[in-house]
């Protein structure tokens, strides 16, 4: 921009203004350029924070960035050894006025200019106590929106909507897309919520939440209000001048924790109440506000923290450590699980951490709230398998609570059931005396009590309910004679548990089959650090308990409290005709350092009671192997919606699984006789002869060259069957379907489409079929099903002599409106191929242009009849006669050049979010034992990466509480994220990364050029025509 600075400087010198160039235009071109250069945002995080200048101050774009340390030390310290340290300028320190201001921190916030950005951080990362840097991002709690309205997003980090009223007779939640209608009539009459949990019979016990300090974590509280005996304390951490609650929100939480108005009493009276303004009255914080405030919590010594909010984001970095170093200090803290039911695979940060009591909610007839978000936990897939969420249910519908200031109101949500469960936590923490609640009470062991006093709940499975609902006197009994103590949760694995256990109790186990992997969490009461002292060991009950074999993989560290154990379940070849229930136990013995005053470690044996369903191996033809190794989510990137009708969830981030969005599917073929397997290994680890269909959905990860030669191979020659559901892909659609974060003033935009078709395409380049690059939409029938095509692609290419149909769709591509889907007078509907049956050698493919029809997360109408018929085929060889017509058979081959078809983004650093660009070709711990940390079967090559031209190669590591195999990564250091990804998005490209908006120079600089142009426009104009004036009166005296 200084080039172009000077370039305008340039023709000022070159041209002189005529003086009769007319004043009116000069004057508003001055004046339209001043009014810009006078335009700011209208929303400051910075404010009552103080900008401390290093280096020269000029107009440009400035971030924020959190600079964290390795050491807690005063700010001023920080502040000073940055800047005896770096030796750039275009940095300032940003003093932050709050009451976390006198604490020694770990963390500062920097404002940092956007043209010495990448340098600069660079230089800061290489400092010897900088742990790293990270975007301020910003946090948006929607309390009665979603994160998205009508394809734009809203202000601030995605979250889900928290609450609602009970005016509200639908619930939309903005992330789902899914309204919830409910009857107003309740099964039962409407009672304190307390009494419900027999609450009162602790009271009478004397134990009311004395001396239990509550961190209550929201809006705000008036200091006045006549709901409460006991605030203690009122702090304010964001921009705005007030500690007093103006939404409402904090208040009710309060006041179901601790309130004591008759008509809406909380759970625990005489608890000390520490209010934590961490939100603005427009809903939103910033992660900085959240660090400080987190830090003041930690100092100030807490015993509880309630947090009713929640995201899809579980890659924020800062955040999500020190949501772990928080329970590290003993603060038990508990969250709602979220509003995005009853989909599954929506589970809220931070309630989805192992460390943290994630509640769920249930209505006064004692089901599942249809708002209440579903498991498994997505941290660990697509490569390994999610843990159990959430922990506890409690009443979360039309919950009574304290208003801003005075009287009572009705809420729904988790974030409401998430104070029932503070109260009952905070009742709980009072029956200890205070000298010893140091030495029992910590996160693990309250976890602990309220997850074995847990009442099960007849009809949801454990992805629905945890543990079951809150039962408060069953967890007091508990905690009356609790000794410290290591435990599994869950503690049992019971397949002839049905639907609690589903989905295992939905599969039996049989020889040959991919490893079962349950994901088991560790709680360790004895220490906030364990070990495991020796590996887990299988003890079967019988003689046939052999024929089962078990690996494992867990936390050599148990570190806040928790851990993970993940179980992988094979039966042996001798147990092929096995039919039975194999039971025993699986133990692992953990130990702590040492209490306080104790010379021996403290040591507790775990168990786990297992009891398995076997039966013979399936025909071949039953067996269904689904591929869920190439599938890529939100986050660490922006991987888009694969419904782009679905306007309010521009993600896809439930997880693409067999038991999170796809769960009625597996329900549905499990139905019909199909064994459904999930592969989370490259295509090479597995043993083509065993199986019928292999199926692949929506599916965004690219292919290893070994991996397309061996399917080629597996279906020509090993008649291995293959579905493969397809997704749009239209670059030019990506391009337009980016959105702008308000926070770090930078545009997003998808790294890939619904699907990857350029990757699809090169996987079925030896059969001689393809995908294009249309995005159709259209209701269709076909086998007198009548179904809806929604952002699908078109076959733009399949060999003569297989089946194709086609229909008339609304190509929505030709028009470029890819945000708005509507039917448009001026849109032409044509027939385009999107069925495609063959085949080929030994085995049968079948191609299909869209997955919505499988995905339960935004269906319209489902294919599963079709997804039946196309699975008989390539199976079994089994030809519907609807869809093998003699009308439907190509006579001659589909074909698009090569030129013509979707070619791959070349401004997109894909290798940081593949499993395959820049990685070694590896089976892992989820395919069968004998090929494990091979590269799979019948394959000799060694040690080859696949790597696109131009890109590094990156690992992209493992996260905590994992079931994928143990690697040694590194992550970089600095993370650039928007609000709406988190930690793990490192977008190095050119349009997937944030394009920084420099709005405070930009635009004056462009109308200013554009002025100055249009004068000397106007200049040349009058300088031609006296020109002319002057040719011609010459010519007229010549004359």
């Amino acid at each position: 921009m200084k080039g172009f600075s000077r370039q305008i400087k340039l023709y000022h010198r070159h041209y002189t203004i005529q003086p009769y160039f007319p004043l009116k235009s000069v004057l508003f071109v001055l004046l339209l350029s001043l009014a810009f250069l006078h335009f700011k945002p209208s929303f400051n995080p910075t404010r009552n924070q103080t900008l401390t200048r290093n280096g020269s101050h000029n107009r440009t774009s400035r971030f924020n960035y959190i600079i964290r340390f390795t050491d807690y030390k005063p700010a001023s310290d920080h502040r000073s050894y940055l800047e005896s340290s770096l030796r750039s300028n275009g940095w300032y320190w940003i003093e932050r006025r709050n009451p976390a201001a006198k604490l020694p921190t770990d963390f500062g916030l920097l404002s940092i200019e956007d043209s010495v950005k990448e340098a600069l951080i660079e230089e800061i990362e290489k400092l010897r106590f900088v742990k790293d840097v990270n975007v301020d991002m910003s946090y948006n709690r929607g309390m009665l929106v979603g994160a998205f309205e009508n394809g734009k997003k809203r202000p601030g980090k995605i979250f889900t909507s928290m609450s609602f009223g009970e005016e509200n007779h639908c619930h939309d939640s903005g992330l789902s897309n899914s309204s919830i209608n409910w009857s107003r009539h309740l099964l039962m009459q409407r009672s304190q919520v307390t009494s419900l949990f027999g609450a009162d019979a602790l009271w009478r016990k004397g134990y009311t939440g004395a001396k239990v300090k509550m961190a209550i974590f929201d809006t705000g509280i008036r200091a006045d209000h006549p709901h409460f005996r006991n605030i203690k304390e009122r702090t304010n951490w964001t921009n705005e001048d007030t500690l007093n609650d103006n939404l409402g929100h904090g208040t009710f939480v309060a006041g179901v924790i601790a309130g004591e108005e008759a008509e809406c009493l909380g759970f625990a009276p005489d608890t000390e109440i520490y209010a934590f303004r961490v939100f603005t009255d427009a809903q939103v914080s910033y992660t900085s506000w959240f660090l400080d405030a987190f830090n003041y919590a930690i100092a100030t010594n807490m015993d509880v923290l309630n947090l009713s909010i929640g995201g899809p984001d579980y890659l924020d970095l800062p955040f999500v450590e020190k949501v772990w170093e928080i329970t590290a200090n003993s603060i038990i803290m508990v969250s709602a699980i979220g509003n995005d039911g009853p989909l599954y695979g929506t589970l809220n940060n931070p309630a989805d951490q192992s460390d943290v009591i994630g509640v769920g909610g249930i209505d006064y007839s004692n089901h599942i709230a249809s708002f209440s978000s579903r498991g498994m936990s997505t941290w660990e897939i697509p490569h390994g398998y999610g843990r159990v969420k959430p922990d506890v249910v409690a009443y979360g519908r039309e919950i009574m609570g304290s208003k801003i200031s005075t009287g009572c109101k009705s809420l729904s949500g988790t974030s409401v059931a998430s104070p029932v469960v503070a109260g009952v936590v905070c009742l709980l923490v009072s029956v200890i005396p205070e000298n010893k609640r140091k030495e029992i009470l910590n996160p693990a062991s309250m976890k602990q009590a309220l997850v074995e006093g847990a009442a099960k709940l007849a009809g949801p499975n454990m992805y629905e309910q945890g543990a079951g609902r809150v039962d408060l006197l069953e967890s007091y009994e508990i905690l009356k004679s609790y000794q410290p103590r290591a435990s599994i949760f869950p503690s049992v694995l019971d397949y002839t548990d049905c639907p609690y256990s589903w989905p295992f109790c939905r599969q039996p186990l049989y020889a040959g089959a991919m490893p079962v992997i349950f994901n088991a969490t560790v709680l360790n009461g004895m220490g906030v650090i364990g070990y495991v002292q020796s590996p887990p060991t299988w003890h079967p009950s019988n003689e046939e308990g052999n024929l089962l074999s078990i690996r494992f993989t867990y936390s050599e560290i148990i570190w806040p409290w928790t851990g993970y154990l993940a179980l992988y379940m094979q039966i042996k070849e001798e147990g092929a005709h096995f039919s039975g229930v194999i039971e025993g136990n699986v133990t692992v013995r953990i130990y702590s350092p040492p209490a306080q005053g104790e010379r021996a470690a403290r040591s507790s044996i775990c168990i786990l009671k297992l009891k398995l369903n076997v039966v013979p191996t399936p025909p071949r033809s039953k067996r269904v192997l689904w591929d869920q190794f190439h599938s890529i989510k939100y986050p660490p990137g922006y991987i888009p919606r694969d419904s782009l009708d679905v306007r309010n969830d521009i993600l896809d981030w439930h997880g693409d699984h067999l038991h999170t969005n796809f769960h009625i599917m597996f329900n549905i073929l499990r139905d019909a006789g199909y064994y459904v397997e999930t592969l989370g290994s490259p295509l090479t680890c597995f043993d083509a002869s065993q199986y019928g269909t292999l199926l692949m959905v929506d599916l965004e990860d690219e292919y290893f060259q070994e991996e397309i030669e061996k399917l080629r191979d597996d279906v020509i020659n090993t008649g291995l069957g293959l579905a493969v559901f397809a997704e749009w892909y239209n670059v030019d659609t990506m391009v337009k379907m980016r959105f702008f974060d308000d926070n770090t003033r930078s545009w997003w935009t998808p790294v890939t489409g619904g699907a990857n078709i350029p990757a699809l395409n090169d996987l079925l380049a030896p059969f001689g079929i393809a995908f294009g690059d249309k995005i159709l939409n259209g209701d269709f029938t076909i086998d007198d099903e009548q179904s809806r095509y929604a952002s699908g692609t078109d076959i733009v290419r399949f060999p003569r002599g297989g089946y194709v149909h086609s229909f008339p769709f609304l190509d929505s591509s030709e028009s470029g409106a890819t945000q708005n889907l509507l039917l448009n007078s001026g849109m032409n509907k044509a027939n385009s191929p999107i069925l495609g049956l063959l085949e080929v050698g030994e085995g049968r493919a079948a191609v299909y242009g869209d997955s919505n029809c499988l995905d339960s997360s935004h269906m319209v109408t489902n294919c599963y009849r079709l997804l039946r018929k196309i699975l008989d085929f390539t199976g079994s060889n089994i030809k519907d006669p609807v869809l093998f017509s003699k009308s439907a058979k190509q006579d001659t081959p589909l074909y698009e050049d090569d030129n013509h078809l979707s070619s791959r983004r070349t401004d997109v650093n894909f290798s940081l979010y593949s499993a395959v660009i820049g990685k070694d070709l590896i089976c892992r711990s989820d395919s069968r034992f004998e090929v494990w940390g091979t590269k799979g079967y019948n394959l000799h090559i060694r040690g080859r990466n696949r790597k696109l031209p131009g890109y590094p190669v990156i690992d992209l590591g493992r996260g905590l509480n994992s079931t994928v195999d143990t690697i040694k990564s590194r992550h970089p250091k600095f993370t650039e994220r928007n609000t709406d990804n988190s930690f793990g998005n490192r977008y190095l490209g050119e349009l997937d990364m944030p394009e920084l908006v420099a709005s405070q120079w930009l635009i004056p600089v462009v109308v200013a050029f554009t002025g100055i142009v249009l004068l000397l426009s106007i200049w040349r104009i009058r300088q031609k025509r006296r020109r002319r004036r002057r040719s011609s009166s010459t010519r007229s005296a010549s004359l």
